[in-house]
């Protein structure tokens, strides 16, 4: 056999899909354990408020990680990012577990619990920082090793490793609910359990050789990589990153914006690029594409919820419904993408989550909303592997940084701008509405607050509380319907993005029909593979990955 008639590594595409489900692992146990009023809560005697700093000490890292990895991956090698990931792993179930036993320690009295749940919130959020870093580090290699592995089919792939994350989430909610009581009893069970894919994927990749990127094999360099994504790209990530950092630390907007210049005119200096417009277009496009997919779902889910528990259902039934749903469709992305191509199929996903999005803002009954939310789960399956298919078939010169940086972009948007905005939507539906129906109300409960994009007034829980019980009661409905409805101004995001994804497509056609671009010198290039994997073909075939049993004969 010819070097170039070799088939990639599937053990290590599944060793790559096995580590992203390590991510989802993480994210949905930490998840039930910080909402869990009887767990972490109850344990480290947390607010709401710092619940959820806690919760967003596992989320800000991984964005930031998945972009500074991206400038290095290709110097320190994927063995190390994914070594390095594992280690994170381990060294947060240290923390956690060392966490329990300070709060649950039998010496603990009144007078010294205070100081040991200090102690224990300590450990735990220094923990769930290096866990997102780990998750960051998770797909910021193993997106270049498959869109490197199926260089021909990189947006279909790319689906496929994607559906790791649902299906991760679907695994982990149903071994939680499985465990039910004993994990609220004693919820190191759910630390325990991230360790299972992760010592999968660690043995599975550890004795396997990577493949040198295609960026690497074609003889395209470094600079000529972060020239792909330029100074302009450069200075909206650095931006995103510094902001997130000031959140986290209290950095003042002097020292932000003097990390932001400095680190922009270094990289500018270096690659003496702007970008490609296109490479900035498409990063533009992901900020509301993330808060399309991501910035929604906290509200969506909080809609469902309420009929879920009327119905004696455990909430978390819904985000294991809607990632059912996300994994099946990404494991048979092949013929969508083929139909539709990668740009008509994501404009088919935004007019879809216009739609869906709409309906889910009327919609009362859970009937009607499950069948609302099943369409806008359908839209949002593609948005975010298609995206990064895209930037890898478009811009396979710059390699890691292009397809990482603009994933990170959009983690980054999702926690700045996006979520606060879609909330202060619904503040301002609330706002309306009360001042609409129940003239004067709003006044006694409002409160007056800051975010990104400027002020907004919000109500406030405590005053709601001090409202005659009646009056509470109809104007806690009035919010509910009022933020429900608020949904409906979201379809801005996807009909933005339907606008750009037509404008992309009807360009495409002016050059002829959107195809991939490829680096000659890396279709002739292989690289081995220890074990069952046999070397990295640069152009496999559908015949081929059918005849390997991982995708069925219709993709």
């Amino acid at each position: 056999m010819n070097d170039s008639d070799q088939k990639p590594s599937l053990i290590m595409f599944w060793g790559c899909f096995i580590a992203l489900i390590t991510t989802a692992f993480a994210f949905i146990t930490r998840a039930f354990m910080i909402n869990n009023e009887s767990m972490w809560p109850k344990d480290f005697g947390l607010d709401k408020v710092q619940a959820q700093e806690l919760f967003g000490a596992g989320i800000w890292p991984f964005a930031i990680s998945i972009i500074l990895f991206s400038l290095v991956i290709d110097k320190i090698g994927y063995r190390f990012a994914m070594l390095f990931s594992f280690v994170c792993y381990s060294i947060y179930a240290a923390l956690a577990l060392a966490a329990y036993s300070i709060v649950k320690s039998d010496a603990i009295t009144p007078e010294t619990l205070a100081d040991a749940q200090a102690r224990g919130l300590s450990m735990l959020k220094i923990g769930s920082i290096i866990l997102g870093l780990g998750n960051g580090t998770v797909e910021a290699f193993i997106n270049p090793v498959v869109a490197t592995m199926f260089s021909r089919n990189k947006t279909q792939w790319l689906n496929i490793l994607h559906a790791g994350w649902p299906g991760g989430l679907v695994l982990g909610g149903l071994i939680t609910l499985m465990l039910g009581q004993a994990a609220e009893d004693d919820w190191r069970l759910l630390i325990y359990i991230i360790a299972i894919p992760a010592v999968i994927y660690v043995i599975i990749l550890v004795r396997l050789e990577f493949p040198v990127s295609e960026r690497v094999s074609s003889g395209a360099t470094y600079k000529d990589m972060l020239g792909e994504f330029g100074v302009v790209g450069a200075a909206l990530a650095s931006f995103l990153v510094f902001r997130e950092l000031g959140n986290v630390f209290g950095f003042p907007p002097l020292v932000v914006w003097t990390l932001v210049i400095v680190s922009s005119a270094a990289y500018g200096a270096y690659c003496r690029s702007l970008g490609r417009p296109m490479m900035i277009f498409l990063c533009l496009i992901m900020m509301p594409l993330a808060t399309t997919e991501l910035g929604t779902d906290g509200a969506i889910t909080g809609i469902m919820e309420e009929p879920m528990k009327a119905a004696g259902f455990n909430p978390l039934w819904v985000l294991i419904y809607t990632s059912a749903i996300m994994m099946v469709l990404r494991f048979f992305a092949g013929p969508v993408v083929k139909a539709l191509t990668p740009l008509g199929l994501l404009a088919s996903c935004a007019a879809l989550a216009i739609v869906g999005l709409y309906f889910l803002s009327v919609v009362q009954t859970m009937a009607m909303i499950f069948i609302a939310a099943t369409v806008y789960g359908v839209a949002k399956t593609y948005f975010w592997p298609t995206m990064l298919g895209v930037v890898a078939e478009q811009f396979p010169k710059g390699g890691a940084v292009t397809l990482n940086a603009i994933a990170g972009i959009g983690m980054l948007t999702v926690g700045i701008i996006g979520g606060p905005l879609i909330g202060a939507m619904q503040e301002d539906s609330a706002r309306v509405a009360m001042e609409a129906e129940m003239p004067g109300t709003y006044d006694q409960v409002k409160k007056d607050s800051t975010y990104f994009l400027g002020d907004y007034t919000a109500v406030d829980d405590d005053k709601m509380k001090a409202l005659p019980e009646e009056t509470a009661t109809e104007a806690g409905e009035l919010i509910k319907t009022a933020k429900q409805g608020a949904l409906a101004k979201v379809t801005i995001f996807p009909a933005f993005m339907l606008v750009c994804y037509i404008i992309l497509i009807l360009y495409f056609k002016s050059r002829g029909g959107y195809t991939a671009v490829h680096l000659g010198a890396a279709d002739d290039a292989t690289h081995p593979s220890h074990g069952h994997g046999g070397g990295v073909d640069r152009n496999v075939t559908a015949d081929e990955a059918i005849a390997d049993g991982l995708v069925g004969p219709n993709e």
